[in-house]
């Protein structure tokens, strides 16, 4: 394949991807053994031998991928993991919102404390580079559209407070000690590989599922900017890369499209031939003052700094978004007669 330019800067380089077993971090592992790099892909620790979504990964490339289980919460840990890489991208956290109602406190120690033994051991092993994973939740309901790194932040809910504090520590690293560290915002990313608890991914399983006779969704009034997967991995990559980032600093990276959830729900329902209803679920909404009401990126910072710009149109990317959870369904079929028959 062509490599973007971006990308051949990777060639040879020993890159650490935590939280790589997730639904971004698996498909940015894979972009990177595709671009020539060494990559190490911490896996959370699990007692089913799981790695995630790395074992979805094509066999050739899931052969170059070194993985290493563990966890960001233990510093020790991750003070033996991060020396012998060039780049660290790290993106282990826990991102569910709801889950961060009921618990906060495991948010804190995953998204606050784990970002900050990423940063010391960075720090005390002279890492070239890292990118933080931030999120578009940290603005909150946007109080000016489109949304740049200016706008004020916004803890609406326990993840997204968890997030502007990991976000601050990865500032300070940069301003106290000089970590070369860069805060990537991703808004809203979607395609392959993603959990139920995204919207789209929501959505798209209700309706080809024959099990589920109606799609149950939440507040269809929100506004979303959504980002294929495959460009935000692309994002991160450049990220990582380019020269001219101010470390320190959030970049936005985002489609700079808005879309009602209301009318992305009826391009998916058309996408996938669903002729099934779509119904209001109470329990899917969250807390009034908690809802983000609308997101939209402003990238122009981004863009300027690395030449990054998305290159999958939506439609295409809920047309491969749907032909993947088909696929999945269509496999989980086959498997569940299996086991009946034997």
């Amino acid at each position: 394949m062509t490599l973007r330019p971006a990308t051949k800067k990777y060639l040879g380089a020993k890159v650490l991807v935590t939280g790589a077993d997730g639904f971004i971090g698996s498909h940015l592992a894979e972009a990177l053994v595709l671009a020539g790099a060494n990559v190490t892909a911490l896996a959370q620790y699990n007692s089913f031998d799981s790695h995630g979504w790395l074992d979805d990964l094509p066999e050739p490339v899931r052969r170059q991928v070194h993985v290493v289980r563990g966890d960001v919460r233990d510093a020790a840990f991750v003070g033996r993991l991060v020396p012998g890489h060039e780049v660290v991208f790290h993106l282990a956290a826990l991102i569910a919102i709801p889950h961060s109602y009921a618990a906060p406190q495991s948010y804190v120690e995953t998204n606050v404390l784990g970002t900050l033994h990423v940063l010391e051991a960075a720090r005390q092993h002279g890492i070239e580079r890292i990118v933080h994973t931030s999120t578009s939740e940290v603005y909150g309901t946007a109080l000016k559209m489109p949304i740049d790194e200016s706008h004020p932040l916004q803890g609406q809910s326990p993840y997204s407070a968890s997030k502007i504090a990991a976000d601050m520590m990865a500032e300070a690293y940069a301003r106290s000690f000089g970590v070369p560290v860069v805060i990537l915002r991703p808004f809203n990313t979607f395609g392959p590989r993603q959990s139920e608890r995204a919207i789209i991914a929501s959505i798209i399983r209700q309706a080809l599922d024959p099990s589920c006779p109606a799609i149950m969704v939440g507040d269809a009034t929100t506004v979303r900017d959504l980002t294929f997967v495959t460009d935000t991995a692309a994002a991160f990559m450049a990220a990582g890369s380019a020269d001219g980032i101010e470390f320190g600093q959030a970049y936005n990276a985002g489609s700079g499209r808005a879309i009602v959830i209301a009318d992305l729900i009826d391009l998916i329902v058309d996408l996938s031939s669903s002729e099934k209803p779509v119904l209001q679920d109470e329990k899917r909404l969250r807390p009034p003052n908690s809802e983000v009401r609308a997101l939209l990126a402003d990238c122009t910072s981004f863009v300027k700094t690395t030449g990054w710009s998305p290159q999958v149109p939506m439609r295409r990317g809920l047309e491969r978004t749907v032909d993947w959870w088909r696929g999945r369904l269509s496999a989980s079929k086959v498997r569940r007669q299996r086991d009946f028959i034997t």
